[in-house]
This record gives structure tokens, sequence and C-alpha cells, in this order.
């Protein structure tokens, strides 16, 4: 019977894709709207809550009011910098991330899932490159949910398709909306800063720096209150 689930979110967990969207996003500015001047900080706003809001994350910092149909056309432009990007240059797993991925998956009272608000082409071509065998995995996208984060509706989803109660199930996570909607699922949560400072990730029941500190025991503590991931 499995007890424990594990549910990783992709941008940011999973490899460092947040640099790459930063940098198809700017070039979307640029080539649709002819902003120049966008840089990687001015879409923190918009971290983990899907193509839509991070697009206007920046365009709010640069006092822009874009149209559904504007934030349509710079999603779809976003989607495909990106595709071109990962295609030129693949990324690799963070470090600590497959060895926790494959240790879990290795165990009967374990199971692993994928969750994010990203989309299905763009969240597997990430996986593909990081060497994630997503295919034996629960894998939920934005496109199978109403609302993002931080809405608890995507961790949700996870457990249900995992079989498991939330409070049997630890979210890693990058950023502060993916935290809150981790905490609002009512599972617990661990916050990596590959891309955003500790103190933004408070609501985490823990806060590493590199996937490394983390193993399946310290997840079953974790998840059982015996103890902390420190």
């Amino acid at each position: 019977m499995k007890s424990y689930g594990l549910i990783f979110d992709v941008d940011g967990v999973i490899a460092d894709t947040e640099r790459v969207n930063a940098e198809a996003s700017i070039k979307v500015f640029a080539d649709l709207f002819g902003v120049q001047g966008v840089v990687r900080a001015d879409f923190e706003a918009g971290l983990g809550r899907g193509a839509a809001e991070y697009v206007r994350a920046a365009a709010r910092v640069h006092g822009i009011e874009l149209s559904d149909e504007q934030v349509e056309a710079a999603t779809a432009a976003r989607q495909d910098n990106f595709l071109s990007m990962l295609e030129a240059e693949p990324l690799p797993a963070f470090p600590g991330v497959l060895a926790l991925m494959k240790s879990a998956m290795a165990r009967e009272n374990f199971c692993v899932a994928i969750a994010t608000s990203s989309t299905r082409e763009k969240s597997e071509a990430v996986l593909k490159s990081a060497g994630v065998p997503y295919g034996q995995l629960v894998y939920v996208t934005g496109s199978d949910v109403k609302n993002k984060k931080p809405d608890p509706e995507l961790f949700l989803t996870a457990a249900a398709r995992l079989g498991l109660d939330p409070a049997r199930c630890l979210v890693v996570e990058d950023a502060p909306d993916g935290v809150a909607a981790a905490k609002a699922a009512g599972c617990r949560c661990v916050a990596v800063t590959n891309s955003t400072a500790e103190a933004k990730l408070a609501e985490a029941d823990a806060v590493v720096q590199s996937m490394e500190a983390v193993d399946v025991l310290m997840v079953e503590n974790r998840i059982d209150q015996i103890g902390g991931i420190k």
C-alpha cells in the first residue's frame, strides 16, 4: 500500500527553466511589443502562476496593460521561444532531483507525481531534457485544472490521482505561490531556493539550498511529523 506521496513542480525545481523562461519572455516583449529593458526580476510576481500571469507580471512592472488577445499571443510566442532555446541548449536536472525521485520510485510505500502550471508540451520538453522518467509517474499540468497557483487545485488533483490524502503528500516547490498552493491543499512542502530568496519561501515546512539535502527518510519524517528536514 502506498502511504507517502512525493510531488514535484517542474519549472525551477526539476531544472533551471526560470532562466530560459525569462529569456524567452524578454524576447517576446521586444518582438511583439517593442519594449526594451525587461529583466528576469520583472517576472517574479508571476512565478508558478502559469504563462499568462508570468507575462502580465512584467507588463505591470513596465506600466503596460495587455489585452487578453495580446496575452494569448505573448504566451504562444513565449512557448515557441522556450522550446527553440531548449532544443539548442538542453537543460540537465538540478543536483539531487533525479536521485530523490528514483529512490522514492524504488520504494513500495512511495508514489511520485509531477504537478506543474505549465502546458503539457512545454513541461514535457523540460522533463525529457532533464532525464525524468515521467511516463512512469502521475503527471498533472496546467491544462488539467481550471485554477492556477496559489489555488490548491493542481496539488489536490495530483494527490487524488496518487490515491492519497493530501496530508500524506510532500510537494517540492521553488516559488511563493507554489508553496501557498501546496499548503492550501493540505500537503507538506519543501521549498528550494533555485528561483527565489529563502525569506520569500517562509511558509514552506522547510527550505533547502539544494535538493541534495533531501532524501526519502526526511520526506517520511516530515509527512509523519516525526522530525524536520535540516
